[in-house]
């Protein structure tokens, strides 16, 4: 009897291995695919596309699945690969919707179709990826398949993976790159990294912003092409260089294949097993450049302090580090605690926008045709009259500087210097749309940002208040959906960081002018900023309707405080 249980027991695992093994060899279920056609674009209005949508055998419309988008239509062979692949469970059940670009149909015979590839995928900015969230992906969970099941598909980032070759690969990196809550696994082939549209910028913002959580396979050969556009082989390899810089997680492959899918189709099935690795476990984000490690604090994010509002503006901390700041819309201003509640503070203060701490402890504030200070009480006094101000810094010595956009009127914008003894005289006229306004650490430069431009102004104070030596000194980057920076409201650090507010985020300026660090915001706006709490190390951010604060390394310089000489720069 022993001899025979050992004989049984010894079968049964030989037998079960056979088994799985055959299941293995067995030929994969094929997935089933339809081709639709979208003609309804919002964001690409005139456009018609076609597209497929690919459901494997293995969907159960019990479980949203997870979600592949390919740009230019069905390329790779990729539903045969996704059988093989579910089918040995090295990805997870996974529906793929192929979408070629957008045709703007000739309006008659003898006229041209506008094609809207270049201007769909090469370039930057969200409208790609919100023609894909806001319309079309709603339209494909309308469609069945030919046995009636209706398409789910996971919201989740982590559960999404998108991809393109040449223009289609930069659109791709683009829609994750934007909105990395919807896509965070990449593959890109032959990518488009150039000067077509922008994207030759991307190697230099991925190495600048605060990482976001994205998974990237690159694949590209030595033969690509070289035209007047840029060089694809070198360009692709500049992005496998920042993302390594940036702590991504990043794969490649390069060959000595052109600029066509043979090397990308082969590479496919490798790429998607290594994008889908480890799945569910999250995508992690970068670690960051060493100039954002020096400002942020790891696992320190973002938390929201308030919302609600109209919109948010001037933040200000006093000597306890206490934080102000203003609903313009509402006439209203509030105080955040060193608890971090929020509560009314003052009302009726006249559409009040940028303010600043005096050293007289007053809270000065440009508001409609004046600029005033509120005392601890809250009781009103005026200052200044005669002009709308947009943002204020107050010297230690109590003197004011003031800027005054004038927009579509004769008369030029103002940056204004109001003394200790309350005279006004204009210092500059020469800013297009003056706004955010700071001074250095040392209080020896003012700054200036000019929100219709991309350049921040520093000018030498002078011992009478008066500025000189006036240079388009700070450089800001411009999102590609903008025509401006949009920089707003201003802060220094102790060691003479600038900080601007901007349609990218802020962006985090060393002394000699050069963008070093970018960190968002969590709802993609932001007009002003500023160092609160008992440390000053806490840095808040009005954002619209809402206001955020985030511990940092770093401490704010108050300019109402004694000047501090900060460290010589790195040139």
């Amino acid at each position: 009897m022993p001899t025979v249980r050992l004989r049984v027991f010894l079968l049964i695992p030989a037998l079960m291995a056979g088994s799985a093994q055959a299941d293995d060899d067995a030929k994969p279920p094929k997935g089933e695919v339809s081709k639709y056609t979208f003609d309804h674009s919002k964001i690409f209005p005139g456009t018609t596309r076609d597209y497929w949508v690919y459901v494997p055998r293995q969907y159960d419309p019990a479980k949203p699945a997870c979600l592949y988008v390919g740009q230019d239509g069905r390329q790779y062979n990729a539903p045969a690969v996704f059988d093989e692949l579910i089918h040995k469970k090295e990805m997870p059940v996974t529906i793929g919707v192929f979408i070629t670009p957008g045709q703007v149909r000739a309006s008659g015979p003898g006229a041209m179709n506008r094609f809207n590839r270049s201007y769909e995928y090469d370039g930057l900015g969200d409208n790609y990826v919100r023609f894909l969230l806001e319309e079309l992906l709603p339209e494909v969970e309308t469609r069945k398949t030919t046995d009636g099941r209706p398409i789910r598909l996971s919201r989740d980032g982590n559960d999404r993976c998108i991809a393109g070759a040449s223009s289609g690969a930069i659109c791709a990196f683009t829609a994750a790159w934007e909105r990395p809550d919807s896509f965070r696994r990449v593959f890109s082939a032959i990518g488009t990294y150039v000067g077509l549209r922008g994207g030759n910028v991307y190697p230099t913002l991925i190495r600048k912003f605060e990482p976001k959580p994205i998974r990237v396979f690159l694949q590209d050969g030595s033969s690509d092409l070289n035209i007047y556009g840029g060089d694809w082989w070198m360009a692709n390899q500049e992005m496998e260089r920042a993302l390594v810089f940036a702590g991504y997680e990043v794969n490649h492959r390069w060959g000595t294949g052109g600029h066509n899918g043979r090397d990308a189709t082969q590479v496919f099935p490798d790429a998607m097993r290594w994008l889908w690795k480890g799945w569910p476990e999250p995508v992690k984000s970068g670690e960051g450049s060493e100039p954002l490690r020096q400002i942020l604090i790891p696992g320190e994010g973002w938390k929201l302090v308030g919302q609600g509002y109209r919109f948010t503006e001037g933040p200000a901390a006093n000597a306890k580090g206490e934080v102000f700041f203003n609903d313009i819309p509402n006439n209203r201003a509030y105080r955040i605690g060193l608890d971090g509640q929020v509560s009314p503070w003052a009302e009726k203060t006249d559409q009040a926008n940028g303010q600043a701490f005096g050293p007289d402890g007053r809270l000065y504030a440009a508001a409609a045709n004046s600029v005033v200070a509120y005392d601890e009480s809250g009781k009103k006094t005026t200052i200044a009259e005669g002009f709308h101000g947009n943002d204020l810094i107050v010297r230690h010595d109590g003197g004011i500087y003031v800027t005054n956009p004038v927009r579509n009127r004769p008369e030029p914008s103002k940056v204004w210097y109001i003394s200790p003894k309350g005279e006004k005289t204009v210092v500059d006229t020469q800013v297009k749309f003056p706004n955010g306004i700071a001074l250095s650490p040392d209080q020896t430069q003012l700054y200036v940002a000019d929100f219709a431009s991309h350049w921040v102004y520093a000018y030498q104070v002078q011992p009478d208040g008066s500025l000189k030596y006036r240079q388009k000194f700070f450089h800001l980057h411009v999102p590609d959906n903008a025509d401006d920076a949009g920089a707003d409201g201003m802060k220094v650090d102790r060691q003479g960081r600038l900080y601007v507010a901007t349609r990218m985020g802020i962006q985090v300026c060393d002394q000699p002018g050069r963008v070093n660090a970018i960190i968002p915001t969590p709802n993609g706006r932001v007009a002003n900023l500023g160092f609160g709490g008992p440390n000053f190390d806490i840095l808040y951010a009005t954002c619209g309707d809402r206001v955020y604060r985030r511990k940092v390394k770093v401490k704010g310089a108050n300019a109402y405080e004694a000047p501090i000489q900060p460290p010589t720069p790195r040139l």
